[in-house]
């Protein structure tokens, strides 16, 4: 492999969305042997469009563009696997030392402090560095409910636009769902917030702000919900016997960060629950990032995808070869000839096969055909 040949990849990354892939995307074209590992599914596959998202028209769902995605990343050399990562593990001790044995006669030893043990649905594998993008599932209100971006939405700065001057519904009981009734009227007159039943649990102050903007609280229960000939939602039914119209709205009750794989390597979380990161996803453990959903800022497609284009320009200064320091030159001598270029054959062969590649099929095809004459 590029970094160290005792070792699976250099990067493993465990999630598939928007961050991950980005990430992969990155790290592979920056020459590190990269994996991800997808268990299918997460918030952007749920997209029935796909909104702000530049260059990216409203008609492709999220399954198309994650599917897109994914095979640009396997079509620059990352290897790509749908299935569950049970477990990470820092290599240490005798596991170490197991990696250790299978290095070939003369080549460097990693560091025995170094590197991970991926458990997945179909073995395990070993990485030098890996990378969480598990990201959040949003919590859901009991049913009946409207159905999922035909009604149901669940991210106001990408959806908000599609109900200007319509009215639309905030369920919930706290000051998040309060907030999000207020700031709707941005963009629409007429917004309801639904606490289906629960005691209000905003504060005094949310409650005061609340009192003096134009949102209707209504506390009955949902009973019904009344779709047009498309599925989309047309009105609400409550135990009062009242039906109102809406045209969709947004649950608040909170998130559910998929974090087992952060706490089982003991990264420091924030107060709500998101991985703590440094600007480039690196974590409070060496060797792991996270990015996305999973770690503190807007819950954005294009936000995600810069992360994971940070985490894996720091993935590539992290782990690149070169330039060696001089440190590393008093211990291990110059760059010798057969040193270079540090990338795996695999991936050396793939990037020169490439249609991006300078000497690529593309610019071949390019010299052939006639000029002007």
């Amino acid at each position: 492999m590029h970094t160290d040949e005792t070792f699976d990849y250099d990067v493993a990354v465990v999630g598939g969305g928007p961050a991950g892939l980005t990430t992969a995307l990155y790290a592979t074209r920056l020459g590190l042997d990269t994996l991800v590992v997808n268990r299918g599914g997460g918030r952007a596959a749920m997209m029935q469009d796909t909104h702000n998202v530049i260059g990216v028209t409203e008609d492709v769902s999220g399954n198309e563009f994650l599917r897109t995605a994914i095979e640009q990343v396997k079509e620059y050399g990352a290897d790509y696997q749908q299935g569950f990562v049970e477990d990470v593990e820092p290599l240490s001790g005798a596991e170490a030392e197991a990696v250790d044995s299978d290095a070939e006669d003369g080549a460097d030893a990693p560091d025995t402090e170094s590197g991970f043990r991926l458990t997945t649905s179909d073995g395990t594998v070993d990485a030098l560095s890996v990378v969480l993008a598990t990201g959040f599932s949003d919590e859901r209100p009991d049913p009946p409910l409207p159905r999922t971006g035909k009604g149901l939405h669940y991210c106001l700065h990408c959806d908000a636009y599609m109900f200007v001057d319509e009215p639309v519904f905030v369920m919930g009981a706290g000051d998040s769902a309060a907030n999000v009734a207020m700031i709707m009227l941005n963009y629409t007159d007429d917004v309801d917030l639904l606490t289906r039943g629960a005691e209000p649990e905003w504060s005094d102050e949310t409650a005061e702000q609340l009192s003096n903007h134009p949102v209707d609280v209504i506390t009955e229960d949902v009973t019904g919900v009344n779709n047009d000939e498309n599925g989309w939602l047309e009105s609400l039914e409550f135990e009062d016997g009242a039906v109102r119209e809406y045209r969709g709205g947004f649950p608040m009750y909170g998130s559910d960060y998929h974090a087992e794989l952060a706490d089982a390597l003991g990264l420091e979380r924030e107060d709500d629950g998101t991985v703590a990161v440094d600007d480039h996803g690196r974590t409070s453990v060496d060797g792991v990032y996270a990015v996305g959903d999973l770690t503190p800022g807007h819950n954005q497609i294009p936000v995600a995808m810069g992360e994971g284009a940070k985490a894996g320009i720091a993935l590539h200064m992290d782990l690149r070869e070169f330039p060696r320091d001089a440190d590393e030159i008093d211990e291990r001598g110059s760059v010798g000839d057969k040193e270079v270029p540090a990338v795996s054959p695999e991936l050396l062969s793939t990037a020169i096969a490439h249609d991006g590649h300078a000497g690529g099929p593309r610019r071949e095809a390019e010299v052939e055909a006639p000029g002007d004459d």
